[in-house]
């Protein structure tokens, strides 16, 4: 395998967490995610022909082959796909070599596969000179994952992988993808960000995201909107006769989460942590029973945090398992993990994992072509 010890560029990119704006990307609302420390890492070699070899540091023995003449948007397969869907988009024409390594927790909603989207792409748009910038990027490997891989997801993950900034949370528009950094600093108030990985299943294939998405737009056709940012919530409330009950619980979160979102970057200037809190907590709330993507073991996780003192706590990413988050003071962080861990146990959930990261920075070339 010493093919594989030599690559031409290598590309880093890492996950992220939301502090606050969920499934409203594309509702061409407001964000405000955060890089964490967690990376996903792609070494990349040139070929002379046309064939693609891919290969994880976490399976060495597992080469996955094909051809840039194979690649259609829809095919079948695994966690390549997501490699493949990039090489695509880019519309690359020679063969490679692509080994992935990281340690983005998979499964967690803390977007691994934007990471090794982002990850890929970085390192293709410095292999061969195609100029792109990190906007054109992000729309580029959102294509992948819609077209190729099939998955309806919005333009956050993949923008503040490779947009972020270290020190600061990202404000985003997912409607003309500008952003704002926004300072982020737990730790000089005695506070920090607990991670908690539910290890309950996350996956967004199976259609659950799609309906929600599918509601969205379909609410919008019916008030004759582009996208729910454009209607206010006197102006939705108004027209609840005009959608279905599960349309109007869609938009109604939808709506809601925007202004939320806003609230908490000015509440983050003013460093009013309490009040940042109560936003989190509010944007669960309305996940669990308006857009309902949570699970008994995200709202366990986000439960016991409250009841044992965080500042706030909500369920991150797509849904239907994952990741929770929880604003906590330093102090309080190992009786907090205690006791989410003894009530996963009482209700036989699966131990669950954490994990902390400061903001951090996003997508980078580790190594680059010599030319």
């Amino acid at each position: 395998m010493s093919e594989w010890l030599s690559p031409d560029v290598i590309a880093s990119a890492p996950g992220r967490v939301n502090l606050i704006g969920e499934h409203i990307d594309y509702s061409q609302g407001f964000v405000l995610p955060f890089a964490i420390s967690y990376r996903t890492t792609a070494a990349l070699r040139l070929r002379d022909d046309q064939i693609i070899r891919i290969r994880s540091k976490q399976r060495l023995d597992n080469v996955i082959t094909t051809s840039i003449s194979e690649l259609a948007p829809g095919s079948q397969g695994g966690w390549e796909r997501y490699v493949l869907g990039v090489i695509w988009a880019l519309e690359i024409r020679d063969g490679l070599e692509i080994e992935i390594d990281g340690d983005v927790p998979l499964g967690a909603g803390l977007s691994s596969s934007a990471a090794l989207e982002c990850a890929v792409a970085v390192g293709l748009n410095e292999m061969f000179s195609l100029g792109l910038n990190k906007k054109e990027l992000a729309l580029l490997t959102q294509k992948a994952e819609n077209l190729y891989v099939g998955v309806p997801c919005g333009i956050m993950d993949q923008s503040v992988s490779l947009m972020a900034e270290a020190g600061s949370a990202l404000m985003l528009d997912c409607r003309d993808l500008s952003t704002t950094l926004v300072p982020f600093d737990l730790a000089t108030s005695g506070l920090e960000l607990l991670i908690i990985d539910t290890q309950a299943h996350h996956a967004l294939v199976d259609g659950e995201y799609a309906k929600r998405r599918q509601a969205c737009e379909s609410a919008c056709s019916k008030l004759h909107i582009a996208s729910l940012r454009d209607i206010e919530m006197s102006a939705l409330v108004a027209s609840k006769k005009l959608l279905s009950d599960e349309e109007f619980k869609r938009a109604h979160h939808a709506v809601s989460e925007m202004a939320r979102t806003i609230a908490a970057v000015n509440v983050l200037e003013q460093k009013d942590f309490a009040a940042l809190g109560s936003l989190i907590t509010q944007s669960h709330v309305s996940l669990r029973d308006e857009y309902e993507v949570s699970c008994p073991e995200l709202n366990c996780a986000v439960d016991v945090a409250l009841a044992n003192g965080a500042l706030g706590a909500r369920m991150v990413g797509g849904g239907f398992g994952g990741s929770a988050i929880a604003l906590v003071a330093q102090a309080q962080i190992e009786e907090i993990k205690g006791a989410i861990v003894d009530a996963f146990s009482s209700a036989s959930f699966t131990k669950p994992r954490f994990f902390t990261s400061l903001p951090s920075e996003g997508a980078k070339v580790i190594k680059r072509l010599d030319r």
